[in-house]
């Protein structure tokens, strides 16, 4: 897609940064991911907008097309469904991460017994971040099978990309309210919010403004596509602006109705400025990741 890469590579230029550190982008094995875009295809009766996915390719071609776009780091947020599928998902993940240099080891979790020492063996493997999906899981975060967990990964300071707000569909472990009481017992924990929370972004701004350690990232938020779904509330713009810092750029690249750069130019939109825009399309993940 030419003019995808042009448009991305024009948006770096503009901005002066030497590439894009994309927090939020989808590698699975190609059996899972293909229910998972089984699922977006027929995901349109629960919002009431048709989802196609931009980038069905195989593997191979989106892992370059990602580097043609100037992306200098991603990730391959997978996550389980059912017990005694995340250790197999690790694996899988860890030796993606070994044969593409550019993205940063993921692994995933499951409440269960063994989930302590698999998340351990992936630490020590050198996992970079996580990934908690609590809408297709469908768990509570408070789950005394993961307060090990969560206390190994606030100690390591490894951070988790979680799925807890409600959008597009609430689920029953979903929203703000689990995730208050998880920092309760775990505050410095190194959260980062998937989809800026979304539909509930003022409440996870509050998590972030009381929690040094949470940030959010922008997958879908401010896009056309999610707007029309439940848009982010123009009062909260300044509270945006000051949480700049931590604030990353997520796209769902694959799994996106649109194309890539669409993302980029709805966080142009916002008009907070190319400084707040650098922070957030790649030195605020740079830094996280001590990519320089």
């Amino acid at each position: 897609m030419p003019a995808t890469a042009d448009a991305v590579r024009a948006f770096r230029e503009r901005l002066g940064v030497p590439g894009l550190v994309d927090v939020h982008t989808h590698f699975m094995p190609e059996r899972v991911l293909d229910k998972v875009w089984d699922h977006f295809d027929a995901v349109g009766p629960l919002t009431g907008v048709a989802w196609p996915i931009t980038y069905r390719h195989e593997e191979e071609q989106r892992v370059a097309l990602l580097r043609e776009f100037g992306v200098r780091a991603f990730t391959s947020m997978l996550y389980p469904h059912k017990p005694e599928m995340a250790a197999w998902l690790n694996s899988w993940s860890a030796d993606f991460a070994a044969r593409t240099p550019d993205c940063l080891h993921t692994a995933t979790f499951f409440p269960e017994d063994g989930a302590p020492a698999y998340v351990r063996q992936a630490v020590e493997a050198g996992a970079r971040v996580f990934k908690a999906h609590l809408q297709v899981g469908g768990y509570d975060p408070n789950d005394d099978r993961l307060d090990a967990v969560w206390g190994m990964l606030a100690e390591a300071g490894v951070p988790i990309v979680i799925h807890c707000g409600s959008g597009p569909v609430a689920a029953k472990y979903t929203g703000p309210e689990p995730i208050a009481r998880l920092l309760a017992r775990h505050p410095r924990l190194p959260l980062i919010v998937a989809h800026m929370g979304m539909p509930e972004y003022a409440d996870f701004l509050d998590l972030a403004e009381r929690h040094a350690a949470v940030r959010l990232d922008t997958t879908m938020a401010f896009t056309d596509f999610s707007e029309r779904l439940g848009g982010f509330p123009p009062g909260e713009l300044g509270r945006l602006a000051d949480l700049g810092d931590r604030i990353l750029l997520g796209t769902d690249f694959p799994n996106i109705p649109y194309p890539y750069e669409h993302q980029l130019e709805a966080l142009e939109r916002l008009g907070l400025g190319d400084d707040w825009l650098r922070a957030v399309c790649h030195g605020n993940g740079a830094r996280l990741f001590r990519l320089d």
